[in-house]
């Protein structure tokens, strides 16, 4: 791959912490690095590759011969922030939903679409954190018998709400252990013990902003406008890693035995399907790991083309982070690098 000079947005943030982690460990080649966060970031320091980078101040000349400008900062900043990057000759991995359904912005998971970064113009989209990890998990078997539906119920993790909200579930178990008094400031309900449904507005169709992104951004990465899905989300009390159970019905029969021999070939993804030692994806296992976890693949007992499954994988990376530097290094590599002069 090409160096490439590297800006993150939203650099002390949970996700750009881990765009900085995964870029070390994937030894992503970066030539010079810029950490941006807000005024009152400034000061704070961050280590890569064994070396202390100070945060400077995000402004709209801080994208100077920036290549590649990870954005993790929200979507209110990058449709503040990104025209800037874009016209200092960035190219832009955007986190938020700011471009996602934007036309003209190629919203990609490289396992799923990495074709669609050729249609690029200074904006990459990288999707909401349970489409991305349901995208992953379901393309194999999309590519062999077809998706006709999907139904799918997510158990989301505190960090898709942010570091905050890890830190809120961490110390309301706390308090519960010493006796004390529940507090909360990031979900609108308790979160240790407890699950409800999305802290996202309810739309006026019943679903939630969560439920509607899945179903839109699922379309348009798969390139099916009509796609039938049907998505419950629901917040659960765990660190980090989302879950879904995911329900498909094909275009023509495929066994769970295909099924998995699919997806033990397909890359981004882990068969974790040992029944008889009823080990299945856990968020537990998930966690950490680049790969989906996927497994409980058996028949729809209702549906004779229908195929059940499970999986889990870590919002803070392929949800996030790693998806992004993904993208990153597909726009490195030196086909794509000489496509784009």
């Amino acid at each position: 791959m090409n160096a490439q000079n590297i800006a993150i947005v939203g650099a002390t943030g949970a996700v750009g912490v881990e765009i900085l982690r995964v870029l070390e460990r994937r030894n992503f080649p970066v030539a010079s690095l810029k950490l941006l966060a807000s005024a009152r970031s400034v000061g704070k320091t961050l280590e890569f590759k064994g070396k202390t980078w100070p945060v400077e101040e995000l402004t709209a000349d801080a994208f100077k011969g920036v290549d590649i400008a990870f954005f993790s900062a929200g979507a209110t900043r990058s449709r503040e922030f990104v025209p800037a990057a874009k016209a200092a000759g960035a190219v832009v991995i955007d986190n938020s939903s700011a471009f996602r359904m934007d036309p003209n912005t190629p919203l990609v998971v490289p396992e799923v679409n990495a074709g669609d970064l050729a249609q690029h113009k200074g904006v990459i989209a990288n999707p909401n954190c349970t489409a991305a990890i349901l995208a992953t998990a379901v393309w194999p078997i999309h590519q062999a018998a077809g998706i006709k539906r999907i139904v799918v119920a997510t158990y989301q993790s505190a960090s898709g709400a942010g570091a905050a909200a890890m830190q809120e579930l961490e110390d309301q178990v706390r308090q519960y252990g010493e006796g004390k008094e529940i507090t909360r400031s990031v979900f609108p309900h308790q979160i240790a013990f407890n699950v409800f449904s999305h802290n996202t507005k309810v739309a006026e169709n019943g679903y939630n902003e969560e439920e509607n992104k899945v179903v839109e951004e699922m379309r348009k990465m798969f390139h099916m406008p009509d796609l039938p899905i049907t998505p419950t989300c629901i917040r659960v009390p765990v660190l980090r890693a989302h879950s879904e159970a995911i329900t498909l019905e094909l275009e023509k029969p495929l066994s769970p035995a295909e099924a998995r021999a699919l997806l033990e070939k397909a890359p981004g993804v882990k068969v974790v399907d040992d029944a008889a030692a009823n080990h299945f994806p856990m968020p537990l296992e998930a966690s950490g790991d680049l790969d989906i976890h996927v497994g409980r693949i058996r028949r729809d007992l209702s549906n004779p083309n229908g195929l059940v499954l499970f999986a889990a994988g870590d919002q803070l990376l392929k949800g996030a982070a790693w998806n992004a530097v993904q993208i990153a290094e597909e726009l490195a590599k030196p086909a794509r690098a000489q496509a784009a002069e």
